[in-house]
């Protein structure tokens, strides 16, 4: 085969060639150790001298023109498998957020009290000593203060430790009738271990005004535990202690786990500690302005967290904070 067929037969592949393996197998033809190209540089020898650099040119052109071709040809197969969009292929689907457990628990909380006619309310995280202990009849040297271990800021500035203070600040401001509940974030310094976190959340009640009695106390409660914890839940007062409300109660429900025959989780009792609670001392009412004589009123308040942990059975409060996708997606 002459040059000039190699040429017109090397023109007809490298216009047909469409893909990599193609270029592939033109390289090999030609510019292989066994090609056409490379056969015929071994051959040249054994022209004449004229003819000889003759066709040395035309192979020499043929080679740069190959090597050309391929390496510009590769480029552009690269790039258009690189830019290649197949618009039958399924997209890919798009996974909807969730609220977090928290949020979902205190929406619903929120709900029921609004439901009964409270008011939702909040105040600053950054608290004075006064309202956050103080105003609530704890003083400087009270024992309580040990269970609260707080986060100092200042010698009377702190990160409030719970949030009965938006209670004061609401009092303050505002004449009974008052009735309110105030969610947010509290701060303590506690271990970060399965039942606690140093940053949590609490909900605290209040209601102020004239003949308020412990039996409105009790029947706010449980048609709260009743609507968050479901129709058969029971509930149980005990007396307690807290410097801020006088008589005073710890409520407890009937085990979600067991029903109340006793189980591990409950500690064989029957009964989960939810919330504590009672009439409002009148020396709350005395450093707000509030005439103890004339008014009466009840508080209350709880953890959120407690209650997402009994009502979706959760054993470990870190989990609310680690961000964990598998558990988030349980509350879808």
């Amino acid at each position: 085969m002459d040059l000039e067929k190699i040429k017109d037969l090397l023109e007809e592949e490298l216009n047909s060639c469409s893909n990599l393996e193609d270029l592939e197998k033109i390289r090999i033809k030609y510019l292989g150790r066994k090609g056409i190209l490379k056969e015929y540089f071994k051959k040249l020898k054994e022209f004449p001298e004229e003819e000889r650099k003759e066709k040395g040119k035309i192979l020499n052109e043929l080679q740069e023109r190959i090597e050309n071709f391929l390496e510009e040809r590769k480029k552009d197969f690269e790039r258009e498998k690189e830019e290649f969009i197949d618009l039958f292929i399924p997209g890919r689907k798009i996974e909807n957020g969730s609220f977090h457990p928290i949020s979902i628990v205190l929406k619903e909380i929120e709900e029921i009290f609004t439901s009964m006619g409270f008011e939702v309310v909040s105040g600053p995280e950054i608290e004075s000593d006064y309202n956050n202990f103080e105003a609530l009849n704890i003083p400087k040297e009270h024992p309580v203060r040990d269970m609260q271990a707080s986060f100092f800021i200042e010698e009377d500035i702190i990160l409030r430790t719970h949030t009965s203070p938006v209670q004061i600040r609401i009092m303050k401001s505002k004449k009974p009738p008052v009735r309110i509940v105030a969610p947010g974030k509290v701060y303590r310094v506690d271990p970060f271990d399965p039942s606690h976190s140093p940053v949590f959340h609490q909900l605290e009640g209040l209601y102020v005004d004239i003949g308020v009695t412990f039996a409105e106390l009790k029947g706010t409660i449980e048609i709260f535990a009743r609507e968050f914890f479901g129709p058969e839940t029971k509930i149980r007062f005990l007396p307690s202690y807290f410097p801020f409300t006088e008589p005073s109660a710890e409520v407890s429900i009937s085990c979600t786990i067991c029903k109340g025959k006793g189980c591990s989780t409950c500690g064989g009792t029957g009964w989960l500690e939810i919330l504590g609670c009672g009439m409002v001392h009148p020396k709350v009412f005395e450093n707000v302005g509030y005439d103890a004589e004339k008014y009466t009123g009840y508080a209350f308040g709880f953890g959120i967290e407690r209650m997402a942990m009994i009502k979706y059975r959760i054993p470990d409060i870190r989990l609310f904070y680690e961000n964990d996708i598998d558990f988030l997606r349980i509350f879808k």
